[in-house]
């Protein structure tokens, strides 16, 4: 039982935690991007193309083998150039929006730094300087 306590005591680490919704999150977010990447973003490029779509764009290696009844017997060997554009247009925009993400935090977080300066730490008195100073003042008063 020794390992399971271990396993449960790092999954519920916060860190761990947080990881884990920053992934589900991530997920979600990858889908709006590549969602308005293939719907919003490419269809204009593509009409300003001339009406190409992106995704259609292949290099045939080796054509299709279609048997006597006209079934595709082995599919078409192809390179996907276009669905390759389409992923690195993804990859960009999800990049730059981690970017613009990250620098809005950090401004945030340099923000509230700059107002909350550190407290000056005051260096405690040892035991011995503060007797020793009591001791000199009683001497003082009998005098």
């Amino acid at each position: 039982m020794g390992l399971i306590n271990e396993f449960r005591e790092f999954a519920m680490k916060g860190n761990v935690m947080d990881m884990a919704v920053g992934v589900i999150i991530g997920g979600a977010f990858a889908k709006i991007i590549a969602s308005l990447v293939a719907d919003v973003i490419m269809p204009p490029i593509g009409l300003l193309t001339g009406g190409v779509n992106f995704t259609d764009i292949k290099i045939v290696m080796k054509d299709a083998v279609i048997d006597a009844a006209g079934k595709i017997a082995t599919p078409a060997v192809t390179l996907n150039i276009g669905n390759f554009l389409q992923v690195m247009v993804d990859f960009t925009i999800v990049a730059f929006a981690i970017f613009i993400l990250v620098k809005i935090a950090n401004t945030f977080k340099k923000k509230i730094i700059e107002e909350k300066p550190e407290p000056v730490a005051v260096p405690e008195i040892p035991k011995q300087e503060i007797l020793l100073a009591e001791i000199r003042d009683l001497l003082k008063q009998k005098k």
